[in-house]
């Protein structure tokens, strides 16, 4: 084994695992975050797609691609684990995403990676997609620890107008703006911005959550031309379009880091929310044209091998594609060990000797050993979700599916031999799904009550408050001198 080899994995070694943080004060790595939306497990070049993403193809070359990494089903969820290091149901936000209508957001007591680091000194900047809350301003990533914001609060919006419901979701900083221009085009501009104008005394924290690949179909006519002779319909188009766009902001932004000198330390994070959509129940850009309400034409992404997509439980809709790149420190390698997006604040914190909330624990590790060394994974087991009538957890080599509605269902699969969900196990080894029904059972047991089920069983008008004489005694159950309900009528059976 080469000499030259030893020294420099006993370097990274030594470097990553120390533990008051991998790295001093002085030497505190750039970090950014490249969060695709809704993409497809298969629909990147390096996992054998015909789309054309050769900047991220370059990241997963030269860094660490991290193979059975968790999202959650769907994008609040999701984002609130990454920026919080925390399962969703704690914040009751394990059901659905924030709608229009809505006015909760990621609850104000958690504390959130941007507000650690900026703890340690760094400077901290969103750009693109939120979803964590926009009703009050005490939930819009100013007040969550980011010193710039540049994008929309809800959820999906026109790519070009940026409209949802006849209102421009759009701003910087505060200041809502009425901008001609393309989502993914006009935050990439802003993060190179961001980037040849930051001061490298401090270190950066850039969150580039991207709009792209998420429904309405949408990008640049000469781009969508681009694909015709490869993709036969215009939604495949148009998706592949989206894909190699955001593609080309990420090499604008490795390119902007390297202009400034900043590339070699750091440590950028790509993966997505959740698993690209199989139906277009979750795609509104795949609704029929002539009837939105309709929900027939199949979302142009694709999840191969696995199955399923989001908004379920299955590996499609919840294993995704992740990769981590930090020419400093990390040597290219492949990592299979289970990981999850609760996983990332805990590790970054570590390595910068950050701190996270002493009320409310991390449920996710730091996990540099197993991104550095391929050591196994820290976790026991990995909730992957669970809510009222459903939930998965991972653990080991097994993962399982409970979905507690009627009819009952259970599912035992071994990710080892069967990644794509084929063959249900569960009959074959009863004391496997009897040991991780109980360990699902006791994440269930400390759920917050859903923030989306109760809005929209209030919304649908299924809440409201007993009526009652007013005069009717709730401790004796009788009435006083002021009813006008005799005794006798309250007292029978």
């Amino acid at each position: 084994m080469p000499l030259k080899w030893i020294l420099t994995n006993l370097s990274l070694a030594v470097g990553l695992i120390a533990s008051t943080g991998i790295v001093s004060a002085a030497d505190k790595p750039n970090i950014v975050v490249i969060l695709a939306d809704d993409l497809g497990n298969a629909d990147l070049g390096y996992r054998g797609s015909k789309i054309k993403t050769p900047n991220i193809d370059a990241l997963s070359r030269t860094g660490v691609r991290l193979e059975s990494y968790y999202g959650l089903p769907v994008c609040t969820s999701a984002r609130a684990a990454l920026l919080t290091g925390r399962y969703p149901m704690r914040q009751g936000l394990q059901t659905l995403v924030i709608f229009p209508s809505h006015k909760y957001g990621l609850p104000t007591d958690e504390k959130t990676l941007p507000q650690a680091l900026k703890e340690v000194g760094y400077q901290t900047a969103i750009v693109g997609k939120w979803h964590l809350g926009h009703a009050h301003t005490k939930y819009w990533p100013q007040n969550r620890g980011f010193d710039h914001f540049y994008g929309n609060l809800v959820g999906e919006v026109d790519y070009f107008t940026k409209e949802r419901g006849g209102v421009i979701d759009w701003q910087r900083n505060g200041k809502f703006l009425k901008e001609k221009g393309y989502f993914t085009n006009q935050i990439g501009d802003e993060a190179v911005g961001l980037i040849d104008r930051h001061d490298t005394a401090k270190p950066l924290f850039l969150y580039f959550a991207s709009l792209s690949a998420h429904a309405p179909y949408s990008a640049p006519k000469e781009e969508i031309e681009a694909y015709s002779a490869i993709f036969p319909d215009k939604d495949h188009q148009t998706y592949a379009a989206m894909v190699t766009n955001l593609d080309t902001q990420v090499g604008r932004i490795v390119a902007a880091l390297e202009k400034k000198g900043m590339r070699e330390n750091t440590l950028i994070f790509f993966t997505s929310d959740n698993g690209g959509p199989h139906t277009s129940l979750f795609a509104s850009g795949a609704r029929s044209p002539d009837d939105p309400e309709k929900v027939t034409r199949k979302p142009p992404c694709s999840n191969l091998p696995f199955s399923g997509g989001k908004g379920g439980l299955k590996e499609g809709g919840v294993r995704v594609p992740a990769i981590v790149n930090w020419p400093a420190r990390l040597r290219p390698s492949i990592v299979n060990e289970p990981l999850h997006h609760v996983d990332f604040m805990p590790t970054v914190l570590a390595m910068v000797g950050g701190q996270g909330s002493q009320k409310l624990p991390f449920d996710g590790k730091n996990v540099v050993s197993t991104i550095a060394e391929g050591k196994p994974s820290p976790h026991d087991d990995i909730l992957i979700n669970v809510e009222m009538f459903r939930g998965a957890i991972r653990f080991g080599k097994w993962k399982f599916i409970k979905i507690a509605t009627l009819p009952e269902h259970t599912e035992l699969f071994d990710m080892s031999n069967d990644p794509g969900e084929k063959v249900n196990l569960a009959k074959q080894f009863p004391d496997v799904v009897k040991d991780l029904e109980n360990r699902l059972g006791k994440y269930a047991s400390q759920q917050k009550m859903s923030e989306w089920l109760k809005c929209q069983v209030d919304f649908l008008g299924f809440e409201g408050e007993t009526v009652l004489d007013p005069a009717y005694s709730m401790d004796g159950g009788l009435p006083t001198e002021k009813s006008s309900i005799p005794p006798e009528a309250l007292s029978k059976k």
